[in-house]
């Protein structure tokens, strides 16, 4: 069993709360990836937990889950978990359809994006996280084999540092329209160190780039502390979400993009239940009800030649 937040794993780098999340949502998408209504498919992800010893008793199938999709934990936030990595697997798939090369993954994690999708010729992901939580992905892949579909380029650095010379250095090119993804990432962040990053997304992109994010409204998070999956996520398996979030004032994001030209539309998870006909839907005390995706395009600026 996993211990607290805090308590470091055995998984060489992948330490404290935001790693263990990490091995949670592997854990989620394998189970995704084995239902038979499956949303998301990540033949890779129950790789990552089974080689991480905090993680040796949490299911990767849904028959491993006693109560079934009746556990908030492993049925109805892992189908949330599950959901996401659709919505933004057809983001990505979309823009670079649109003939972006360049995808930019900020805080990777476990993502397998550039192994099991299906990219165009010339695509180019680059993968931004910290040293360890990189070389542990590339040990559990360089193990089974698996082979990118894409140039991959891991770029080690951790977003509090300068992760925009790190990322430049490794060739990202901020004259060619590139498609950005913060999958379960700002939440966790500062509120300046947010602000820092979309503006620095802003500053690295040209007309035709994209981004999507996951955002949750302004309001008190201790609110959910005994909500059915944060209750569920403590108890079970020792994370507890609340006191990872950063609990300051949440910057309006998606309104600072508006500002600087972007183009914004802003949804709930339930929006993509009803389009996709399955995953999780509103219930009381429900610690989904604030969470947002936000999806952003770059328009053209109009003092620019064209």
């Amino acid at each position: 069993m996993a211990g607290t937040a805090h308590q470091h794993t055995d998984v060489e780098g992948v330490d404290g709360g935001v790693g263990l999340t990490a091995l949670l949502v592997a854990a989620a998408r394998a189970i995704e990836t084995h239902r038979h209504d499956s949303l998301a498919q990540d033949d890779y992800a129950e790789h990552f937990v089974r080689a991480a010893p905090a993680c040796a008793d949490w299911p990767v199938r849904m028959q491993q889950v006693p109560d079934g999709d009746g556990n908030p934990l492993w049925g109805r936030f892992a189908r949330y978990f599950g959901l996401r990595t659709r919505v933004l697997d057809d983001f990505l798939l979309r823009s670079v359809r649109t003939g972006v090369r360049q995808v930019v993954l900020l805080g990777a994690g476990l993502d397998t994006r550039a192994f099991r999708l299906d990219w165009p010729s010339g695509c180019v992901v680059f993968e931004i996280d910290r040293a360890g939580v990189l070389a542990f992905k590339h040990r559990v892949l360089r193990d089974l084999p698996a082979t990118p579909k894409a140039k991959r380029v891991p770029v080690p650095v951790d977003l509090s540092a300068d992760w925009v010379t790190a990322l430049t250095a490794a060739g990202f090119d901020p004259a060619v329209p590139s498609v950005w993804l913060a999958e379960g990432l700002l939440f966790y962040l500062p509120s300046s160190v947010e602000t820092h990053l979309i503006d620095a997304v802003d500053g690295l992109t040209t007309e035709g780039s994209a981004l999507a994010f996951e955002a949750k409204l302004e309001k008190d998070l201790l609110e959910y502390r005994d909500s059915a999956i944060y209750t569920a996520t403590r108890e079970q398996i020792g994370i507890d979400l609340i006191h990872l979030f950063d609990r300051g004032t949440r910057p309006d994001s998606a309104g600072a993009l508006t500002a600087k030209g972007w183009s914004t539309s802003v949804h709930t998870p339930f929006d993509f239940t009803h389009r996709h006909g399955r995953g999780p839907l509103p219930e009381p005390n429900d610690a989904l009800e604030g969470n947002r995706w936000v999806f952003s395009h770059k328009r053209p600026s109009r003092g620019r030649p064209a």
